[in-house]
């Protein structure tokens, strides 16, 4: 289960991970002010963005000032350092990811197994709302694993094509895909993993989300949820309790049903039924 800090209005560094997704980990700080490293590097690979406030970032023999809007990444082994500078308030959020996950990432794209990525630091807009994104999507509780996955697989996809320089075009794999969306239609009830829908499909996690997208025009994740929506809309037809086609439909609770189904239909799942 994540692991989360309800302090997040403090120096207390808040952190986030969880067993099904074991290749990323998060932290954030919302008051930096007394939140001070010495130099260090790590085995992973670490990407933030400086989310509010500003901070020295001392890279290798390079340091600069880095303000709100800022992503910073450090690849394995970068010895590094973000303090304060004269007790100024700043706020971060941090990136741990494992190499060889990020590896079969960039393979997608057409690099040879894990490279690393050239630049220290980037105020690409793009880059910075995603990574925002990520850690909104990566700590929301109501979010499944497999859509968390989605995300980081997206994000880590966009800052190669922005930041490493390559971006193999798809070949057609039409067939696989149709696999994947079989594998989805047979287990929607399920809580569908996506290394599963992966292995139906004999396609990496980055080749499947791009290649998915591309043949359904919509994410692995919303074809799951749409195809349990359509489920819900039968079972409410058929005169099911609210509540019961929640649980057997694999949302988190009533209410998450509720949002989801009045996102697709505009409309709530008892103005449907009846």
């Amino acid at each position: 289960m994540p692991l989360q800090n309800p302090d997040s209005h403090s120096a207390t560094p808040v952190f986030w991970r969880d067993a099904q997704l074991p290749f990323i980990e998060a932290r954030s700080i919302a008051d930096g002010r007394k939140v001070c490293y010495s130099r260090h590097s790590h085995e992973v690979f670490s990407i933030g963005a400086i989310t509010a406030g500003q901070s020295t970032y001392l890279h290798e023999k390079t340091r600069q000032t880095i303000r709100t809007g800022t992503v910073v990444l450090m690849n394995p082994g970068d010895v590094h350092a973000c303090n304060p500078i004269d007790d100024q308030p700043w706020s971060y959020i941090m990136f741990y990811v494992d190499a060889q996950w990020l590896g079969r990432v960039q393979h997608a794209c057409g690099v040879d197994g894990f490279q690393a990525i050239p630049a220290i630091s980037s105020t690409d807009p793009e880059l910075f709302d995603g990574l925002l994104s990520l850690h909104q999507t990566l700590i929301d509780p109501a979010r499944e694993a497999l859509e968390k996955h989605e995300k980081a697989v997206a994000f880590f996809t966009l800052m190669q094509q922005r930041l490493g320089g390559s971006d193999a075009p798809l070949k057609k794999a039409s067939l696989r895909v149709e696999r994947a969306a079989q594998y989805i239609h047979q287990h929607f009830l399920q809580a569908i993993r996506l290394e599963d829908i992966c292995q139906a499909a004999n396609l990496s996690e980055a080749y499947l989300i791009r290649a998915f997208e591309q043949h359904y025009h919509m994410t692995p994740h919303a074809y799951l949820i749409n195809r349990r929506i359509q489920h819900a809309q039968a079972q409410l037809r058929e005169g099911e309790a609210i509540a019961d086609i929640a649980q057997q439909s694999g949302f988190a609770d009533q209410a998450h049903f509720q949002r989801v189904f009045k996102k697709h239909l505009a409309a709530t799942p008892g103005q449907y039924r009846a």
